[in-house]
């Protein structure tokens, strides 16, 4: 039976273009050992990616509404040119709610995997009339051999004077219970807390653990973080480059409640680990290109004397 299942999955393509919720298009990426990731062309936002059990390990809401200019809550939004309300721009930028276009003309980067796709972005007249920039922003999203996925984000300064941005990948991670969650590799750095005026701290030496709504962006952190849910013996590997910071986001209770868009108890089964640039804002000038890249990788956690060792994640590979 596994063996036809393996030689099916052998018959689909690699990269499918349909239809998703609303009649939105969407692009379906397989790796032949079964992984899958799911994105759609609006808001070129990843909204599903599953290992090659079939489980999925991105959190979706069960209310999301994929109904633009609404953006699509969960999965991995693009948030740029603009995170959250660091700027003068809507929350989070505008690339979360337009619509990409497959780029047919992309820049070679190299890849082991048949199952990517590139998409481009660039400013419509109304953009620019709310951010005066013009700009070629390329994602690739990809699935690599081991069911790994890669986002590369190149963004070019395509205009006659230099502009800046902040930028993160709003990484939703499906968990099963995020008081039984801690997060390894931000032990010890400094942090700006949205939840006390972007004031800033350092983080205590224990890996972080979760009682209550948290909002935090770390500084300078490195370029691995490791997300371990005990329950499901998984530990997420978050590797990153050209991204210096790392958000940490679960909206709790009362601010679930407030979302028309978030199930009332959905903050438990979620954890937003997010690889990001935001106290620096990145300056291009014309003709330059900032690249970001942010992988993910989910893997069994190991056990030491019944506890979770994630230095040997965090040290592997």
């Amino acid at each position: 039976m596994a063996s036809a299942s393996f030689e099916h999955r052998k018959t689909l393509p690699p990269v499918e273009s349909t239809k998703g919720a609303n009649g939105l298009d969407k692009i379906i990426l397989r790796e032949f050992r079964g992984s899958s990731a799911e994105l759609y062309l609006y808001g070129g936002h990843v909204t599903s990616w599953k290992n090659d059990h079939g489980e999925e390990l991105l959190f979706l809401s069960n209310k999301a509404q994929f109904k633009p200019p609404k953006a699509i809550r969960g999965g991995i939004p693009i948030c740029f040119p603009q995170f959250s309300n660091h700027g003068p721009l809507e929350a989070h930028g505008f690339a979360r709610n337009r619509v990409w276009s497959v780029d047919t003309d992309p820049p070679p980067l190299p890849t082991n995997s048949k199952a990517y796709v590139d998409l481009i972005l660039k400013p419509s007249e109304d953009d620019l009339k709310t951010w005066p920039h013009n700009f070629e922003f390329r994602l690739r999203v990809a699935l690599g051999p081991g069911g790994d996925l890669m986002l590369i984000s190149r963004v070019r300064n395509t205009d006659t004077k230099p502009f800046t941005f902040t930028f993160a990948y709003h990484t939703y991670l499906s968990v099963s219970d995020v008081s039984e969650v801690r997060v390894e590799g931000l032990e010890t750095l400094d942090y700006l807390d949205n939840l006390q005026n972007k004031e800033r701290f350092t983080e205590q030496g224990d890996a972080i653990t979760f009682e209550g709504e948290v909002d935090k962006i770390y500084l300078s952190t490195p370029t691995k973080i490791a997300i371990l849910d005990h329950e499901r013996k998984r530990t997420f590997v978050m590797r990153k480059d050209g991204l210096p910071d790392a958000v940490v986001w679960n909206p709790w209770d009362k601010k679930a409640k407030a979302m028309s868009d978030f199930g009332d108890e959905e903050f438990r089964h979620m954890l937003c680990v997010e690889a990001a640039a935001i106290e620096k804002p990145i300056m291009l000038k014309p003709g330059e290109e900032w690249r970001g890249r942010q992988e993910l990788s989910a893997v069994p956690s190991s056990y030491c004397s019944g506890q979770l060792d994630p230095r040997r994640v965090l040290l592997g590979s």
